[in-house]
């Protein structure tokens, strides 16, 4: 994509036979996710999403978008994730404790297992623990199905046949049917269970009618519960990838978290520390959702390249993340590039949770978690790779390791 779009700030490409406009300049790309954003609507990339919900946060009907982001955020705001930290760790220590010295680990799939888990412990709180590792467990084998699903290309062609997405189908019926068991039996639960999924349950107009049925309820908690896992996943396991490779950056993290459990991060309030910075580098490296797409509801004008209504445009936060205007020696890992003034605040040179009204609604619950699970996880082990193996990107459904062998060894 970088030796293609070079040079060109809005090029016109067929992407899968569909005709598109590729942006690269991130005033442009914040022209269409901020100030323009009523003239452009969901694009092809989200039909491609939509096989997991056609309600809630994924209807094409606006209002009802924005709904349900309200809805949500009550359980994602920073002051409710801060209560979620001890149950985060707990589940972190649960799964790496059963490592074992020198046994291979794939890390991606571990990673799977603790964000899933991390979902289910925290937005729906009061379920039988039984039901709650079992929840869990079914949701890590739909989002390691999702993960590895392609987008584009003619690998997305094969996974379209029939019959090819077998596995990916049969792990979402499994969690899908566990959690409508859950959905059903909340109106009998105790007052204060359920969380979230007593939330939409509850949901109604004024007269009182349920605007979701249970069967949305489910398809709305299998759209959110997997995007936010997958995306995860994927930015943990390429940041312990980091440490392995790069033990000067290790070092330095390792300190900052130490600092951290003690209280003492060593700067000022509001300063970015280490710890952050490197996971804000980690993110402009490996962005998990890599690429976007919006549709004109409008004929519009974009730089200086009309568009009629319909037009697709496409832009990668892999490229506006790699931008040398913006990043000097872009593809270099660098923690201490976030010491300067952050880009990304007068255009989308840095957006790896989206930005403006449709930016990812779980950003600070996502910030918090990949906090949490480093520390465990660093605080436990040492993780070295697995001699003889190459790590290759994969940019499917998200932008993760094609496959990642780790070895733990105690620290």
């Amino acid at each position: 994509m970088e030796s293609l779009l070079r040079g060109h700030r809005l090029r016109p490409l067929t992407v899968d036979g569909i005709d598109a406009v590729f942006v690269r300049d991130p005033l442009l790309v914040r022209r269409i996710l901020v100030g323009e954003s009523r003239n452009y609507g969901k694009g092809e990339l989200f039909r491609k999403a939509r096989n997991l919900s056609r309600v809630g946060m994924l209807s094409e009907d606006e209002a009802m978008h924005r709904h349900y982001r309200r809805l949500a955020n009550p359980f994602l705001r920073a002051s409710k994730v801060d209560e979620y930290v001890p149950v985060m760790r707990d589940v972190v220590r649960d799964v790496v404790s059963a490592w074992r010295t020198g046994d291979v680990v794939d890390v991606q799939a571990e990673m799977c297992r603790i964000t899933c888990a991390i979902s289910v412990s925290t937005l729906i709180p009061g379920l039988p623990p039984a039901t709650t590792r079992e929840l869990g467990e079914r949701l890590s084998r739909l989002a390691w199905e999702m993960i590895r699903k392609p987008l584009y290309g003619r690998a997305a062609a094969r996974a379209a046949r029939p019959g090819a997405s077998g596995q990916l189908k049969r792990a979402r019926t499994d969690f899908r049917d566990l959690l409508a068991e859950c959905v059903a039996a909340l109106p009998d639960a105790p007052d204060g269970t359920g969380g979230w999924l007593s939330a939409l349950l509850a949901d109604s107009d004024r007269q009182g009618n349920r605007l979701l049925t249970e069967e949305q309820v489910c398809e709305e908690a299998v759209m959110m519960m997997t995007a936010a896992t997958v995306t995860t996943a994927s930015v943990m396991s390429w940041a312990l990838h980091v440490l392995c490779e790069q033990p000067l950056v290790e070092e330095r993290l390792l300190k900052d978290l130490a600092a951290r459990r003690s209280g003492d991060s060593g700067h000022e309030r509001g300063d970015i520390g280490y710890t952050m910075r490197f996971l804000m580098e980690v993110l402009r490296l490996y962005p998990p959702v890599w690429i976007s797409c919006r549709k004109t509801l409008t004929d519009v004008t974009l730089g200086d390249l009309p568009l009629p209504a319909g037009t697709n445009v496409v832009f990668s936060s892999y490229l506006l993340h790699r931008d040398p205007e913006c990043y000097p020696d872009p593809h270099r890992f660098d923690p201490d590039r976030w010491l300067a003034p952050q880009p990304g605040k007068v255009d989308a040179s840095y957006i790896p949770f989206g930005i403006g009204s449709k930016g990812c609604v779980g950003e600070m619950f996502a910030w918090q978690e990949l906090q949490v699970i480093l520390d465990v996880v660093t605080e436990e082990w040492k993780l070295g790779s697995d001699s003889g193996r190459s790590v290759r990107t994969a940019p499917e459904t998200t932008l993760h390791p094609r496959r990642l062998l780790m070895v733990p060894q105690p620290r």
